[in-house]
């Protein structure tokens, strides 16, 4: 089975990660994976890490004659059996260049972020109407296509997204590897936040928070991982400067991207995923498959993940108040955080594993390919 991914995003962050992860599993799979990307960007760069064959182009344009032919000769000469695309913005090129020139291979969206644009005007519907299928990776997203696209309900399917549990198995990790870069003591308890410093992941809301505890306690230290996106660098800087204009830098950790999640997960004790409109949230995920209790935003994707009061406390989107009272609780004992851990990576390896992903995007698959 010969697959094209397409993801012409320039960003970095659960999408774009997702195209990664999805693209090294099927080929583990035996299937043969090319990805279609914007030259030397962050997602080309990690396909390459990766080993995985790509395709590029300088720059995405809406009409690019160059971007059509190349698209469209490529398309010819590699015969595919599936086109998967994982940005809605890519059936700008994709739907012109198969329609235009009677090419048939089935194409599929996999919705990663929902819209608030009402796209069943005469050109969206024209932009749709090649699709073969919708996967959405939330029940909130589903209800995002349905809403606001041409598509009909049985061109949209819910498909959850998965991650390695081997990987992310802390019985095969190692322990406390940030304690010891940072020299911190088995007495603290720390408390993490991760993912690309933009507006709405919830970073402000954190570092309040954390304010409010760090008057109380003295035996917590704040670990902040990850960086700016595309085009983010001046909003990173505001949330790396808040906790020194806080007065409470000293309890604050940035440790910028890393490589090594499982390791740096094994080292916390308490996760905290405060976006405000979350579509799904793959770092919630790999949080809990390595044992963490959470705290999370009570909204949209990550309903469909943690379970209030059994994986996680859920709290109000942007009350950070809140947020620092469902945070303590975790703080105060040990027993219930063990307890939400456990109960965390038991619901990951139910539902939200690689395997169980992988064999079902496969099966969407197989339902397009003739026999």
């Amino acid at each position: 089975m010969k697959i094209l991914i397409t993801c012409l995003s320039k960003s970095w962050g659960g999408m774009e990660m997702q195209v990664i992860n999805t693209a090294v599993q099927l080929i583990e799979y035996g299937l043969e994976i090319d990805l279609f990307l914007i030259d030397k960007s962050k997602l080309f760069l990690e396909a390459r890490k990766n080993k995985i064959n790509t395709i590029t182009v300088d720059d995405f344009k809406y009409f690019n004659p160059l971007q059509i032919i190349k698209l469209r000769s490529l398309l010819i000469q590699k015969n595919y059996d599936i086109i998967h695309t994982h940005f809605s913005k890519d059936l700008w090129l994709l739907t012109p260049v198969l329609k235009w020139f009677g090419i048939i291979t089935p194409l599929i969206l996999t919705k990663h972020v929902g819209s608030f644009i009402n796209k069943k005007d005469s050109l969206h519907r024209y932009i749709y109407s090649r699709l073969d299928l919708a996967l959405a990776i939330s029940k909130v997203i589903k209800k995002n296509l349905e809403d606001t696209t041409p598509l009909k309900p049985d061109k949209i399917e819910l498909l959850y997204s998965g991650i390695d549990d081997e990987k992310f198995n802390p019985e095969r990790v190692v322990k406390n590897k940030l304690r010891e870069k940072y020299k911190l003591s088995e007495e603290l308890i720390l408390i993490g936040i991760a993912g690309r410093f933009s507006p709405g992941k919830g970073h402000e809301e954190f570092i309040n928070a954390c304010e409010i505890l760090a008057g109380k306690y003295k035996n917590l230290k704040f670990i902040v991982i990850g960086e700016s996106s595309y085009g983010e660098s001046k909003y990173g800087k505001k949330i790396a400067d808040m906790p020194a204009a806080l007065g409470i830098d000293d309890n604050f950790i940035f440790t910028g991207f890393r490589e090594d999640m499982p390791e740096v997960f094994n080292s916390l004790d308490i996760f905290v995923f405060p976006s405000h409109a979350e579509a799904f949230g793959l770092t919630l995920v790999e949080a809990m498959c390595m044992g963490l209790p959470s705290v999370c935003t009570a909204s949209d994707g990550i309903l469909d993940i943690a379970i209030d009061n059994k994986t996680s406390f859920l709290f109000e989107r942007e009350n950070f108040v809140e947020l620092s009272q469902k945070i303590e609780e975790l703080i105060l004992s040990k027993e219930l955080r063990e307890k939400f851990g456990t109960n965390a990576r038991q619901r990951v390896l139910s539902m939200f594993t690689k395997k169980i992903y992988i064999e079902n995007l496969i099966s969407l698959y197989k339902k397009f390919i003739p026999e």
